[in-house]
């Protein structure tokens, strides 16, 4: 038998708790345990609690809260330490206890936790009791906590009774607001269904009457196809008629009409004979020029050379083609790309030879059509139009450098007109003495 710290050996070792301890007391016992854990030296610890002796008082008590309590009951030599902790701490109520007369103002659980772990004689009597005391107060808070849950529950019930009873009067308002709309529609109903029967009695009557109607049209049409018989009858006759007066009238107008006929060369015989025999000469005045006006100056050539055009005036390319034996070099797929780009090549080409068929057939121009060929797996297939030679370039040569090619072989003094917007391409013709212009120049004049 272990000697507890406040009295010989045996006292209150001998009793025994014959229930489990309430949970209340329990949670104060493993936070005695916990509270004298740390002034407790590793080996002073049971071998099952000295993993935690590192740990914080809170984490302690709750990550080792049943190892505590089981080597409190199962360890007197624990059980004495932890109370000599107990009673260094909490000196007055270790010494009520040991004297038999705890606090009355003390909380039960406290008492009964430190009677469980100091073991004063009559300490089972102090759990038990204190077990009782929380259940009681356990008992009574649960008896409050249930009052005020019915007392919650029964305005709750008197707030759905309300709820419920305005929603009953504005369901039975607006039931007999819908009876009234059902009596409206009823009787719009009623009102629709005898306009119905009166609109099929006014049908029926119509359809008899278009019976009626549709026999009497029958009827005319009858008749008036007969009338029209008759008169185209009539109509043959007045026409035949009227053919033998025409014949009759042109007869007679045809021997009228020689005679006058007749006259009138006579007169214009004489007419000419007396102009040969005065010898008269020809009008040259005009009465329009015997008004006396003050006339317009007239241009000269000198001044016509004189006006200036702008540096993109169609009118330029014309003067030029003008020229005799004048040679247009087109750098197709320049001005085609300048002016609609957006098209497929193909279609580019035929717009361009299009257009360019035009110009030649309105000049009498030369026209060449230069397309780069490098690219092409095969040669284009293309029917030329009428007055414009289409070449491409062979691999390796560039449509620019074949366009140098032509105007190198024209022979000196021939006007030769290239149309490029490539600065490098207009710069090169330039020396060999062709004369550049821009493609939007040509485009102008085609559009």
């Amino acid at each position: 038998m272990v000697e507890t710290a406040g009295g010989g050996p045996g006292d209150g070792a001998a009793e025994v708790l014959d229930r489990p301890l309430p949970d209340g007391v329990r949670r104060r016992v493993v936070q005695i345990v916990s509270d004298g854990f740390g002034g407790l030296t590793v080996g002073e610890l049971p071998a099952q609690l000295r993993q935690y002796a590192r740990f914080a008082p809170n984490r302690r008590a709750k990550f080792a809260g049943n190892a505590m309590a089981a080597a409190l009951e199962t360890d007197p030599l624990f059980r004495q330490r932890i109370g000599e902790k107990f009673r260094e701490a909490q000196p007055e109520l270790s010494g009520a206890l040991d004297s038999g007369s705890p606090p009355p103002a003390a909380d039960p659980l406290d008492v009964a936790a430190a009677a469980y772990v100091l073991r004063p004689t009559g300490w089972v009597k102090l759990v038990t009791a204190a077990g009782e005391e929380a259940q009681r107060a356990d008992a009574e808070r649960a008896d409050e906590e249930s009052r005020a849950e019915l007392e919650r529950l029964r305005e709750e019930l008197d707030r759905a009774r309300e709820q419920i009873r305005g929603e009953t009067e504005r369901l039975r308002t607006e039931l007999d607001s819908a009876k009234k709309e059902a009596e409206s529609l009823h009787r719009k109903l009623r009102a629709a269904l005898s306009d119905v029967k009166r609109g099929e009695a006014a049908l029926r009557k119509v359809h008899a009457e278009m019976e009626t109607v549709r026999a009497e049209g029958q009827a005319q049409v009858s008749a008036a196809e007969s009338e029209s018989r008759r008169l185209k009858s009539r109509l043959g006759e007045a026409e035949a008629a009227l053919e033998a007066t025409r014949k009759a009238a042109r007869e007679g107008r045809s021997v009228e009409d020689m005679r006058v006929r007749l006259l009138l060369d006579t007169l214009l015989d004489a007419t000419q004979g007396l102009r040969r025999e005065l010898a008269l000469p020809p009008v040259s005045v005009r009465p329009a020029e015997t008004v006396d006006a003050v006339e317009p100056g007239r241009m000269t050539p000198k001044d016509i050379a004189a006006r200036a055009l702008s540096e993109n005036d169609p009118a330029i390319l014309d003067q030029l083609l003008a020229l005799p034996q004048a040679h247009l070099l087109v750098d197709g797929y320049n001005v085609t790309k300048t002016g609609y780009p957006q098209m497929p090549l193909e279609k580019q080409r035929l717009r361009l030879l299009g257009q360019l068929s035009q110009l030649a057939a309105q000049t009498g121009a030369e026209v060449t059509c230069v397309f780069d060929g490098a690219e092409l797996a095969a040669p284009v297939l293309l029917a030329p139009p009428r007055g414009v030679r289409v070449l491409f370039s062979k691999p390796g040569i560039t449509a620019d450098e074949l366009i140098r090619q032509l105007v190198r072989a024209e022979p000196p003094g021939r006007p030769v007109i290239v149309a490029s917007t490539d600065r490098e391409v207009a710069d090169g013709v330039a020396r060999a003495g062709a004369r550049p212009i821009a493609s939007a120049m040509l485009l102008k004049r085609l559009s």
